[in-house]
């Protein structure tokens, strides 16, 4: 089955065999992952979608690939829109897709280790109006007919130290055990692959850009655990690491773990963990509580040790990316230079620090037309050349053992409009906005959401993703539940208030379907700010990225005089913090980067 075409078909063939009318394929994992493993990948398998997130429906006649504002264009390079209708969420649902498609009194396949159980229920209560069932499989129907699908890692686990991690496995057991005893609960399951890695100050290898290990783990109200598994995966370091007071298990042996909390009252999360997992539960007579993974609130503030390491990996990682825009300065307007050589180049100069453990993510390697997709990946079939008078955005980051970067810059090869220079200084406002905000404790990100969009409304324009994302500590570049983003967009949602020790993205933009794109990304901390005669708490921003922004691209009498005293200030942090760790013409070519304007 070389084509989609024939993919597709095979499916709807297997279905027929397992009577079904239909079948739910999500883009995640039994954790509900945002990146999956190789063996994970049914949807980009099935339909040629190469975006991280989407789902599709397949019905006998009918087949819809479901994705958000970030993938309007790249959905529709990639995936045949003869075979494939495309649906915009969260304008439709699946759910109510399902409702409006699906044939009167139609079985429709959903794998349970791949959904929440509010999305079970939803699904449900829509197909019911109709007289339809929602179906649990217990074969995956895609994996029936995925005749070479990849085996799920078998890469070891690492210790993540305890001087890196700012915190022992045990004390950040103990610290669940009390929020256990807090919530008059037995056991808490976790099952979100970096709340594990957190929690067990391990890492892994199973999954691209994300350092984690597929596994489970029950943490029990006496501070052990149950940690399940591959055993072939865990040495005599890592064993010794985890000591007495956690129970190795096989990861096969996860469901019977859960049967044997019959009788106790276990916390479960609704939003990470996935149906099969609450069903299991409520079958073997537990009670479960849906309450929020103990880890994910402790995970997302930052220690000391988590800031200091992060500050040292920007540092290294802001040097190699302004080496990167050095030579993309010199090469690029020779042309010959493409999306995937740029690429290519900036990885080589991360691992020239020899300490890039991964990237953080697919490089967003985007030249001309292709930068207006937020989400794009270069692959050898849309490869682009960089061309003269055309912006080139590049969004990248680096895995390091002492923390997590992701850094977006635009530059312009050559010499831009009027219209690119507007757009640019307005997404450079925006980004200055967040920068600098100040803001009550309690506050969330959705409140301050439109500082950044404020200088584009104005011009009646707008983007269509979150304005900022949490990130992890040598984790997932990816992190809740901090965010800055509307409701309605991807990240959006319930906003959690920002607390100070939480990282998250700074990234507004602006994207010109056909034409070009811009974002402006730095990475920042959330901090205590002394307001004199204050009278209540107040948080801000520092910023932790260090990397020039292309002065050719700012309408420098659209900056307000703060805007720019802020955009010298930063380049001046950058040259101190940067320009002792290049040489020659780098070094050379950063001081004419961050001349003040």
């Amino acid at each position: 089955m070389s084509t989609h075409e024939a993919r597709l078909k095979a499916l709807r063939e297997q279905l027929l065999r397992d009577r079904l009318d239909g079948f739910v394929v999500p883009l995640t994992d039994e954790h509900m992952s945002e990146y999956v493993g190789a063996y994970a990948q049914r949807l980009a398998w099935l339909t040629g979608f190469q975006g991280s997130a989407g789902a599709a429906v397949v019905l006998p006649e009918a087949a819809a690939i479901f994705t958000d504002g970030r993938y309007t264009l790249q959905v529709r390079e990639q995936v045949d829109g003869n075979h494939w209708a495309y649906v915009g969420v969260p304008e439709t649902s699946i759910s109510d897709w399902l409702a409006e498609h699906a044939a009167d009194g139609a079985r429709i396949g959903y794998d349970p280790w791949l959904h929440t159980s509010d999305w079970v229920a939803q699904a449900t209560r829509a197909l019911a109006a109709k007289g339809a069932t929602l179906v649990a499989v217990t074969a995956n129907p895609i994996d029936k007919v995925w005749a070479d699908q990849p085996e799920p890692s078998d890469a070891k686990l690492s210790v993540q130290p305890d001087e890196l991690a700012g915190k022992s496995s045990a004390e950040k057991r103990h610290e669940i055990a009390e929020w256990l005893v807090a919530h008059k609960a037995e056991a808490a399951v976790l099952s979100a692959l970096d709340s594990i890695a957190w929690a067990f100050n391990v890492r892994g290898q199973d999954v691209d850009r994300t350092p984690v290990a597929l596994a489970y783990a029950i943490v029990h109200a006496d501070a052990t655990a149950d940690l399940f598994v591959s055993t072939e995966k865990v040495d005599d370091e890592v064993a010794l690491h985890l000591g007495n007071g956690v129970r190795l298990m096989d990861r096969d042996a996860f469901e019977t773990g859960l049967e044997r909390l019959a009788g106790k009252r276990v916390a479960v999360d609704p939003e990470r963990a996935v149906a099969a997992i609450f069903e299991t539960l409520d079958k073997a007579g537990a009670t479960v509580l849906a309450l929020r993974d103990p880890a994910v609130l402790a995970k997302a503030i930052k220690n000391p040790a988590e800031i200091a390491g992060h500050k040292a990996a920007q540092a290294r990682d802001g040097a190699a990316l302004s080496r990167f825009l050095h030579w993309l300065s010199v090469e690029a307007p020779k042309g010959g230079v493409d999306e995937l050589k740029a690429a290519d180049t900036l990885r080589a100069f991360r691992e020239e620090t020899g300490l890039l453990r991964d990237l953080s993510f697919d490089t967003i390697s985007a030249a001309g037309p292709h930068a207006a997709i937020p989400h794009y990946r270069v692959d050898e079939s849309s490869n682009l050349p960089l061309e003269m008078d055309r912006i080139f955005l590049i969004d990248s980051g680096g895995q390091f053992a002492d923390g997590t970067t992701d850094v977006t810059r635009t530059v312009i090869v050559g010499t831009p409009t009027a219209e690119m220079k507007d757009r640019f200084t307005r997404v450079l406002k925006g980004h200055i906005a967040i920068a600098t905000a100040v803001f009550p404790e309690g506050t969330n990100g959705g409140q301050i959401d439109g500082f950044a969009r404020q200088y584009l409304w104005a011009a009646g324009l707008d983007y269509a993703h979150g304005t900022g994302h949490g990130v992890g500590a040598f984790l997932s570049v990816h992190e809740g539940p901090q965010r800055i983003a509307k409701p309605s967009y991807p990240g959006g949602g319930p906003s959690e208030p920002l607390r100070a020790g939480m990282f998250l993205s700074n990234e507004p933009g602006y994207y010109k379907a056909g034409d070009y794109g811009i974002r402006i990304e730095n990475l920042v901390l959330v901090e205590k700010r002394e307001i004199p005669g204050g009278e209540q708490t107040m948080l801000g921003f520092e910023t932790l990225t260090f990397a020039p922004i292309d002065r050719a691209l700012i309408e420098v009498g659209l900056l307000s005089p703060a805007e720019r005293a802020w955009l010298n200030d930063y380049h001046a942090q950058v040259l101190a913090l940067i320009g002792p760790q290049l040489e020659g013409e780098a070094k050379a070519w950063l001081e004419g980067a961050c001349k003040a304007l």
